[in-house]
Order: structure tokens, then sequence, then C-alpha cells
């Protein structure tokens, strides 16, 4: 294998294009970004840099220089076609790129709504989304969020630590219910509350209408909110749109083997990976948060060298691990769990900002949950990766009480 192209310069790509060079691979490597600056940490753009407490410095990824790592930068250029016969990416603009292997970490898109584009309509998912976003914070800004769940709630967080009205819609009966289940998404809407957050559960959106510039949201049921500035966080969708027609398996992201690779020779990473995760039964997840970006990404580029070298690894079956900073709570995610699973509080009290849930199903523990408890959560962690019942994580956890 001597060229190697990969299609992403998030944390997954940087992290891969850093695996290959320390693995010993000393061919061309090419890094291709849609956007024009450095792999940058996306998580603090909710809070850091939107309240103005970080600049763009902080958020870069790698301070050594990339001369270290050899690499053609290509950024600021999309990727347009993937030509897996001929070993080639496509960018925009004709130019293809030749690779005998090829990592694919082109993460995800947030979804947006049918309504008339207006100046101060927002989403949020590059630097750029945030730089925009943050110029129109001004003192006394009116904002509406619409969905509840990670970036939603934790903008209004941070909004809300600003000083700002916030007025937060979700469809659903509680935030991020798909997710932590009614009970714990009822505390979090209540934390939201506390903090001053009109929050409203339950609501659709019929438009969102002003004169050239944001003035208002209407809800299905015909009240009008008054906004000046709307963030519209209704999640993501993988990025794959330049992989139709190539024959990879596209599916809620590029479908992988537990070794997270597409076909021979291409492997991929972080929010657009899909893969059969071992740890829980083969089940195909597509994880978006920064930790699995970092492990596959990392994992990706081993799993291409060895594929090269005719050897194989592991197959990649981690315990997700999926964090949030609200207010001056830190929510903390081990496993994969569900609303319909058996939940315990253990530690601590729902009422309060410091507990620990665990959630079982079929008698295994699947997962935990914390608010600002992060030294407990992460022995439950091993404990889901040891494979631990749900009656030997309760007995536990009453021993250590």
């Amino acid at each position: 294998m001597e060229r190697i192209c990969v299609v992403g310069a998030s944390l997954a790509g940087l992290r891969a294009i850093e695996t290959l060079r320390a693995g010993g691979f000393a061919g061309h490597l090419s890094l291709i970004g849609a956007e024009a600056h450095l792999p940058y940490d996306r998580p603090p753009l909710s809070k850091e840099f939107l309240a103005g407490e970080w600049d763009h410095d902080r958020t870069v990824l790698r301070r050594a220089p990339y001369d270290d790592l050899d690499v053609e930068l290509r950024l600021g250029v999309r990727a347009h076609r993937l030509d897996v016969a001929g070993r080639a990416v496509e960018l925009d603009g004709g130019e293809r790129i030749a690779f005998d292997g090829l990592i694919i970490a082109t993460g995800a898109t947030p979804r947006t709504l049918p309504f008339r584009d207006l100046d101060g309509v927002f989403t949020l998912r590059t630097l750029d989304d945030a730089m925009a976003l943050r110029a129109r914070l001004d003192d006394g800004a009116r904002v509406v969020i619409i969905g509840a769940g990670f970036i939603g709630a934790e903008v209004a967080a941070t909004c809300r630590k600003r000083g700002l009205s916030v007025t937060l819609l979700e469809a659903l009966a509680q935030p991020m219910v798909r997710g932590i289940g009614p009970r714990i998404g009822a505390r979090l809407a209540q934390l939201h509350r506390d903090e001053g957050v009109d929050l409203r559960l339950g609501v659709t959106v019929d438009d969102i209408s002003g004169d050239g510039r944001v003035e208002r949201v209407r809800l299905a049921d015909g009240e009008e909110i008054d906004a000046d500035v709307v963030l519209v966080a209704v999640g993501v969708v993988a990025e794959t749109s330049w992989l139709e027609g190539s024959g990879l398996t596209l599916d809620n992201g590029v479908v992988c083997d537990e070794r997270l690779m597409a076909a021979p020779g291409i492997a991929a990473a972080g929010d657009v990976c899909r893969w059969p995760n071992a740890q829980f039964g083969g089940e195909l997840m597509r994880l978006e948060h920064w930790t699995n970006a970092t492990e596959q990404g990392v994992f990706a580029a081993t799993s291409l060298l060895a594929h090269s070298a005719g050897e194989s690894v592991a197959p990649f079956a981690p315990v997700p691990f999926v964090w949030s900073d609200q207010y001056d709570v830190k929510i903390q995610c081990v496993g994969r769990f569900g609303p319909d699973d058996d939940l315990e509080i253990v530690h601590g009290d729902l009422s309060d900002e410091r507990f620990v849930a665990l959630f079982g199903r079929d008698d295994r523990l699947v997962g935990a949950l914390a608010f600002s408890r992060p030294r407990q959560l992460m022995g439950y962690r091993r404990m889901v990766a040891d494979g631990a019942s749900f009656s030997e994580a309760l007995a536990h956890a009453a021993d250590s009480t």
C-alpha cells in the first residue's frame, strides 16, 4: 500500500492519519476536508466557544506541526464521488485523488426544517456556524431553540448563562427521552426550567417567519413566539451523499464489518460509520460522539494497515461513552440503553444534581448514567465491558453506598 487517502478532516480523520504514521506507514498520505480550517474540537462550540470564553485557537486538535506527519492537506474542498473500482476520490471540480487505501470520516450534517431561509436562523455543526451564531447573541437577544437533544440543550444552557431569554421547543414528551427514558428526561427538563428556560414539550413548529430576518416562530397550535435568533437542532444525518453509486452499503451511514472495513482497502470511522458492536450482541451502531470518533479513527487506521499486510485485528467492540455539560452539571453515559430498559437509581437521588442510574436488560447491565459523579460512573463502564449482570451491578452499588 503506497497511497492512503483520508476523507474528512475532523477528529476521526486526524486520529487516523496520526495512527497511520505512528503505525509505520511511510507512503503518500492525503487528508481531504470540506472545511477550510485545520481539524478542531467540536464539543466546545456549543459551550465555551459560544459563551465567548474560548477563541478558535483553543479549539485546535493538534498543536504539533502537520509537517511532522508529512501529509498532503486538501482543505476547503469537498469529496464529490468515490470510484471504488478505479481507486480514486473525485473532488468538486473533477480532480481525482488516487489511493490504495481509503478511510472515510466525513461525519454528519445537521437536519434542517422546510421553512423559508431567513437571516438569524442557524444550525450548529461547524466552527463557522458557531462564529456566526455567537455574533448574534447580543444582550437582550430572544433565542428560540428547536430540539432538546444534546446540542439544543447545551446551547440553551450556554445562552441562559449569558443571561439571554431562551425558549426550548421539543416534540417529544421529555428532552432526550429516546436515549435516557422518561424519568431522567423529566429530571433534565426540571434542570432547564430551574435555570429559567421556557421549555415547551410535546410541541411542533408550523413556521418560522419574518421580513427578511427571523421575527417569530409559530407553533402548530397557532401560538407565536417572538425570536431574534433561532437554532434548529433536530439531529444530524450521516454525510454519505458523495458515496451514492459507489457500491458501498449505505444505510444510516457507511455499513462496515466488525473491523470497520466497508470494502477491501476501505475503512470508515466516526459519525459516518455504522458497524456491528459485538459487545452488544452485534447490534449495528452509529455513534455521534467524541470518544467514538477518537477510538474509531485510531482503530480504522490500524485495521487498514493490518488488512494491507494480510493480517487481522480483534473486532472493534467498545462500551460507548458520551458526556454533556449543561450549567454546572456534567451528564455522562456509558453503554447502550434505552427507555424500555430497567432503571434503578443507585447513588444519590433523582431530585439532586448528583446521582447514578443503572440500566438493565434481561438481567444484564447494559449501561449507566450519572449527573456529576464521574468516578463512580467509570466503574460501571468496566462492569458493562465485563458482561456483569444487572443484579450483580445492583449488589455492587449497595455494597459501595
